[in-house]
């Protein structure tokens, strides 16, 4: 069906050669020399643009917009006038018009605003359909390469860019060909990780990513200086959410660093935010500060004592500074220090803790509703961007960018939708969580996991002279075999944490300024 085009303006009469135009390639135009008769129409018919000219005698084009929008908010309207003043212009950007034409206009500039509106995602998807198959087979033969660090940050960075670059613009049918590009990733990063990953560890290699025990050295101490930095945690914060927050973000800040560093194993909360705040390793932690470390089967909270690892690992890098330190798990507590933000200037550091990310991800296993709206990474994306905009933390950053603050916004692991259930067993100590087991006699595939059977290869506790550790891959969740078709189906497409995968081990480190 042809689209039809409303054009209202006193001299239509001169613009029929461009009428003519429009009409020999297959639009529907009507043409009316008035704002009243403008509106009437677009009343009367549907249309699915409107060109108007600004300066018409009786009802001006403003008018006429203002009074068309009302009853037709979503048509889009092309403004066209003979002035370039400021305010003119300003007038009808705030009436939310779809495009500005300065006259005299030639048909071609009115085909191709045309096409901006009406046809803008068809072209788009078709752009950027073009362009992802050819990078698709760059990063497929990238894949096959032997690759460092930096050839990983640098692919996954690719495979975000083209996962968001497709979701806003696709038929579907090249986004299923990524989904399988990025399994087809996640299975060489996991054989990449399992390989080399104990090596980091006791190696001073450079070839060994930052990780949480020594990002806080590397990347934030150096920026602790007379004016505050404030160090935003959000907890369980993806590389792709924080891509779907920053042009929020770009508002109030300009980007002046974005890496990605490597969780340590287990990515869970308990282990890796403890490293970062402590500048250790979990076992080092245990050996060193015995009373701020609680192990998976002891009772308690795992993360109670951040603040003092912090202050600790201060000392250690020799930085007698003044700082706060506040953990947000509740909205209240997140209006609260919105409020207090200007009392927090004087600091040197001041350490903000956000954990509402981690909160959605276990929601998304256990409410229905939660279910319902993040049923996949694009859903759980688009969650976590309506939290941000409503959300205090929002309040918080915009405070700090008026106060010209400086931030660094990190995390600590990320989380990656499960569906390949396999089989374990563990006795009744064994840790609960879904990626990761620690625990004795542990029995399982070793073609499934990646196994540190000597906690101390990977400076994990060791509760037990037996004790072992188990790391899910990919996509993949423990199931014991005890009612395993129930907890197959109850936990299979959550979100969860604690192994490897390029989703929860490669996270974002952002240093922003204030615009």
């Amino acid at each position: 069906m042809p689209s039809k085009i409303l054009w209202a303006d006193d001299e239509i009469e001169l613009l029929k050669p461009h009428v003519l135009f429009l009409q020999e390639k297959g639009f529907v135009v009507k043409t009316v020399n008035n704002g009243h008769d403008a509106v009437e129409l677009a009343e009367e018919e549907t249309f699915d643009i409107i060109f108007l000219d600004e300066n018409m005698p009786g009802l001006s084009g403003l008018e006429t917009l203002s009074r068309i929008k009302e009853i037709k908010p979503n048509v889009p309207v092309v403004m066209i006038t003979k002035s370039e003043e400021e305010s003119i212009m300003e007038d009808a950007i705030g009436s939310k018009i779809s495009d500005y034409l300065i006259k005299p206009v030639n048909p071609n500039q009115i085909l191709l605003s045309i096409k901006k509106n009406l046809e803008n995602k068809k072209l788009i998807n078709e752009k950027t359909t073009s362009n992802y198959q050819s990078a698709f087979r760059q990063i497929g033969m990238t894949l096959n390469d032997r690759l460092d660090v930096e050839d990983w940050k640098d692919l996954y960075r690719k495979l975000v860019f083209w996962e968001l670059e497709l979701e806003s613009g696709s038929d579907g049918v090249m986004e299923e060909v990524l989904t399988m590009q990025k399994t087809e990733a996640n299975s060489y990063f996991s054989k990449y990780l399992s390989e080399n990953y104990v090596g980091w560890l006791h190696e001073n290699s450079d070839e060994a990513p930052l990780m949480s025990h020594n990002i806080f050295k590397h990347k934030i101490a150096p920026e602790i200086k007379k004016d505050p930095l404030f160090l935003i945690v959000i907890d369980n914060l993806r590389y792709d959410q924080w891509k779907f927050i920053e042009p929020v973000l770009n508002q109030y800040f300009h980007v002046n660093e974005e890496d990605i560093y490597f969780s340590i194993l287990p990515t869970a909360t308990q282990y890796a935010r403890n490293s970062l705040f402590a500048g250790l390793m979990p076992s080092e932690i245990q050996k060193l500060y015995p009373k701020l470390w609680i192990n998976d089967e002891d009772e308690g909270g795992k993360n109670m004592h951040e603040e003092e690892l912090l202050q600790n690992q201060l000392k250690r890098l020799g930085k007698d500074i003044k700082m706060s330190y506040n953990k947000i798990t509740k909205l209240d507590a997140g209006r609260k220090l919105a409020d207090n933000v200007s009392n927090l200037m004087t600091n040197e550091l001041n350490v903000i803790v956000y954990n509402f990310v981690d909160m959605l991800s276990h929601a998304r296993t256990d409410m229905e509703m939660i279910r319902e709206l993040a049923d996949d990474d694009s859903a759980y994306r688009s969650l976590t961007l309506s939290w941000f905009e409503h959300s205090p933390l929002r309040d918080i950053l915009q405070t700090i960018a008026e106060k010209k603050g400086r931030v660094i916004i990190t995390t600590d692991h990320g989380t990656v939708q499960v569906n390949e259930p396999i089989k374990v067993i563990g006795d009744r100590n064994t840790s609960t969580n879904l990626r990761y087991k620690q625990g004795r006699n542990l029995n399982y595939d070793s073609k499934d996991v990646f196994a540190i059977t000597k906690p101390e290869d990977g400076f994990l506790p060791k509760t037990n002279m037996t004790s072992s550790y188990i790391f899910a891959k990919e996509r993949q969740y423990f199931v014991y075999p005890n009612n395993y078709n129930h907890f197959m189906r109850y936990y299979k497409d959550t979100f969860q944490h604690g192994g490897i995968s390029l989703q929860e081990v490669l996270i974002p480190i952002v240093k922003l300024t204030a615009k």
